[in-house]
C-alpha cells in the first residue's frame, strides 16, 4: 500500500503538476497568479492539515473494493496527488527554465508556436534536468505516506499501529518501521544518483 500510494503520487501527480507549472511559465498575470498561490499555499501548509481537510470536504461513506475502505483511499490519493502536484511543478518549471532560451529563439524563427515549442523542443530536453529530482519526490513521497495511519489506510504505519496494541515491543516496531522505509527509499535513492550520472555522462560525451 506504501508503494501503491507512492507510485499512484508520483505518475498523476506529474500529470496535474503540468497544469501549475506551465501557468507559471506564463506572462499572463490571470495565469500566473493563481498558479503561483495553489503552489504556495500547498508548500506552506502540513500535509497532514491537508489530508485531514480534504477527508472531512469529501466526506465519502464507507465501501470497499478488493477488501479495501475507499472512503478513505480516495481523500488520501487525491490530498497526496495535490500536494505532490504542487512540489513536482516547481521541479517541471525549474527543469524548463534550465533550458537554453536559445532553443525556444531558434525554434520560433523557424515558425512553430509557442505550444508545439514546448511540446517537440522544450519538454524532451527539460526531462534530463525533471527526471532525477522526481526520482527524489517518490523517496520523499514514500515517506509522507506514514501520515495515511490517521486516516485507517493500511499503510505500513498503519500496520506498525495494529502490532502495537498487542505487543509490548513498541520500540522494536518502530525501529522495524524506520528500517523497512530505509529498505524502499535507499535502493531507489541509489539508482536514481546512478541514472543521473549517466545522463549527465551521455550530455558529456
Amino acid at each position: 500500500m506504501t508503494l501503491l500510494l507512492a507510485f499512484l503520487a508520483v505518475i498523476l501527480g506529474s500529470i496535474l503538476a503540468l497544469i501549475p507549472a506551465l501557468m507559471r511559465l506564463s506572462n499572463k498575470k490571470i495565469l500566473k497568479i493563481p498558479a503561483t498561490a495553489y503552489v504556495e499555499i500547498i508548500r506552506g501548509t502540513p500535509m497532514l492539515v491537508q489530508v485531514l481537510l480534504i477527508y472531512q470536504l469529501l466526506n465519502i461513506p464507507l465501501f470497499l473494493i478488493g477488501g479495501m475502505d475507499m472512503g478513505s483511499f480516495i481523500p488520501g490519493l487525491v490530498a497526496l496527488l495535490i500536494n505532490s502536484s504542487a512540489y513536482i511543478s516547481e521541479i517541471i518549471r525549474g527543469g524548463i527554465q534550465a533550458v537554453d532560451k536559445g532553443q525556444t529563439e531558434a525554434a520560433r524563427s523557424l515558425g512553430m508556436s509557442s505550444s508545439l515549442t514546448m511540446k517537440k523542443i522544450i519538454l524532451p530536453q527539460a526531462i534530463k534536468n525533471i527526471f532525477p529530482a522526481l526520482g527524489n519526490e517518490f523517496v520523499t513521497i514514500i515517506k509522507e505516506t506514514s501520515i495515511f495511519m490517521y486516516l485507517g489506510i493500511a499503510e505500513l504505519m498503519y500496520q506498525v499501529g495494529i502490532l502495537k496494541a498487542n505487543s509490548p515491543a513498541v520500540t522494536e516496531l518502530y525501529i522495524v518501521a524506520g528500517l523497512m522505509y530505509l529498505i524502499l527509499t535507499y535502493p531507489l535513492s541509489k539508482l536514481m544518483n546512478r541514472i543521473e550520472r549517466r545522463m549527465h555522462y551521455a550530455d558529456a560525451t
